[in-house]
């Protein structure tokens, strides 16, 4: 692969660059909107690994491993299309910031304008709207006969790649001061008329019932999990390989092994994995979809989430795959719209939410915590079993399912009062699919309830009796779930009913956790005073848990 860039005598780049497109490692669409009116008799494409994308937190290797590599394989798709590519390395060029490699390559081609989808990230808009108002009035930025052409040619085109335009979710908010994502989901399903009954047109969900959520959450009981596929293997071609190489050297003291590496970096592995899925997990994943176990990954879960949020895949074309495998019977509903939901509706609505809401998205903190994030988040090393498993699951492979990270990792975190901004950081960097968009309001907004409940009716939390009945995580554990005092008391346990406690009045007027102080009030004044010197003890040395 010979990959271009702004020292290459030998590109095809024209001498007077007309636009100059530029592509962020999640915006890997060959439909993409910054391609409408691509001429590459005049127009070039710029690509740039820049470090600090994966240092501004401290990403896992195979996270950043996933982005370079699916970068380097779309400069290539667009090089074999004839189009011209300035590509930055980060072991050429060495740009810090996306911003060094920018100004770097205006002040080469002097484009006459600078065209790029919107981000999914607030931090990277506000660095290259910044950047670019820097070079309007630095005449040593560029070219002394750019600097007027420039300065109001920052293009930002809106990002097709999604199923509700920004402007039209913020339409449906209005003025609103909680959101919901049930009723979005019902507005897109009919928009989109995806699982409705009868034809274009029709208001009625298919089965007579919108959300089918109360049919997907059981166990695997006693017996554990049976028949779990094969997760498919991508073999690693030359860029693959050398990325694996690049990372190790330059982010060596990064979490995460590239041994284990195997996720999809082109369109065309981006599709086998959705007909894995569709064929092979799909009739299976609804039942079972928060279920955990010792040692199961991935389970029946899709595997998409990471094609999705680079643009490999389109999620109109997922979510008409998983309806057409319902239509034929090979899937039973619930399953087929319990996946369908996470798409059409979560993910959709979480992206509005992050640009209405930011940036004081990003400094919310609801109820004041200001826990450092324990040591182990970064290793695993807790006797804890269920965050054991699940963090270094996450450490493996760059993954972990939703419910592990809405109830283990994210529900100890609000537990805990760890700092949220701390917690979101580390969502941030460990998960192959973290794009800002879609963590930040995931982890701050409903695992922490940061924004005081913005569109969550009330905070994840629960004991750890639901750890032992949706997992095997309790067996061998050190702790122990049913204890609420004492050294083998489940910090679980403690620090859920802990949290009622600091939060009783409130919880009580909330109809959705009213139950809960019920059982809270039930305990003995002698009982309550014996969990509160226990969360105590273990709130003032998380990391010894």
């Amino acid at each position: 692969m010979a990959l271009h860039d702004a020292h290459n005598p030998d590109m095809k780049i024209p001498k007077t660059v007309r636009h100059l497109v530029l592509i962020l490692g999640d915006q890997l669409d060959r439909e993409s909107s910054a391609f409408v009116d691509f001429d590459p008799k005049q127009d070039a494409v710029l690509m740039i690994e820049a470090r600090e994308e994966s240092t501004h937190v401290w990403s896992h290797k195979i996270r950043t491993a996933l982005f370079l590599s699916a970068m380097r394989h779309f400069a290539k798709d667009l090089e074999d299309r004839g189009w011209p590519v300035i590509y930055r390395q980060l072991d050429k060029e060495a740009d810090v910031s996306l911003a060094d490699g920018l100004q770097a390559v205006i002040k080469t081609y002097s484009p006459q304008a600078v065209i790029a989808v919107e981000p999914g990230d607030w931090r990277v808009r506000q660095q290259l709207d910044d950047t670019m108002h820097l070079i309007a009035f630095r005449a040593d930025s560029v070219p002394a006969n750019s600097i007027n052409r420039l300065k109001k040619s920052m293009q930002w085109l809106p990002d097709t790649h999604f199923l509700c335009d920004l402007s039209e979710f913020r339409q449906w908010a209005g003025k609103s001061t909680t959101l919901r994502m049930e009723f979005f989901y019902r507005v897109m399903r009919k928009k989109h008329h995806i699982l409705m009954a009868g034809k274009k047109g029709s208001a009625e969900p298919e089965g007579g019932q919108w959300n089918f959520d109360a049919d997907n959450r059981k166990s695997f009981g006693k017996s554990g999990p049976q028949g779990v596929p094969a997760v498919r293997e991508y073999k690693h071609d030359a860029i693959t390989q050398d990325v694996i190489k690049l990372v190790n050297k330059q982010f060596a003291d990064h979490p995460g092994n590239l041994d284990t590496f195997n996720w999809p970096v082109t369109r065309e592995q981006a599709l086998q994995a959705l007909d894995d899925f569709i064929k092979l997990r799909l009739p299976f994943f609804g039942p079972h979809q928060d279920a955990m176990w010792t040692h199961l990954d991935f389970g029946w879960h899709s595997l998409l989430s990471s094609s999705l949020n680079l643009k490999l895949l389109h999620p109109l074309e997922v979510i008409q795959a998983a309806e057409k495998c319902y239509r034929s019977g090979k899937v039973d509903l619930p399953s087929a719209e319990g996946f369908i939901r996470q798409i059409l509706g979560w993910r959709e609505f979480m992206r509005g939410v992050y640009f209405l809401d930011m940036p004081q998205l990003a400094k919310d903190n609801f109820y004041d915590h200001q826990n450092a994030l324990p040591k182990w988040y970064w290793t695993g090393n807790t006797q804890m079993n269920c965050m054991k498993n699940s963090i270094e699951q996450t450490l493996q492979n760059g993954y972990s399912h939703h419910i592990q990270r809405l109830m283990i990792t994210g529900m100890f975190g609000v537990t805990a009062q760890i700092k949220p901004q701390a917690l979101c950081d580390w969502y941030l960097a460990v998960y192959v699919d973290a794009v800002e968009w879609v963590e930040l309001p995931n982890t701050a907004g409903m695992a922490l309830f940061a924004n005081g409940g913005r569109f969550t009716s009330k905070p994840y939390v629960a004991s750890g009796a639901y750890v032992k009945r949706m997992s095997n995580y309790c067996q061998g554990c050190a702790y122990s779930p049913e204890v609420r005092t004492g050294q083998d008391a489940c910090p679980m346990t403690v620090l859920y009913w802990n949290f009622l406690d600091v939060h009783e009045k409130e919880f009580a007027g909330n109809p959705r956790t009213a139950l809960m102080v019920k059982n809270l009030q039930r305990m003995t004044d002698d009982e309550r005073k014996a969990l509160r010197a226990r969360a105590k003890e273990m709130l003032s040395d998380l990391d010894g848990l």
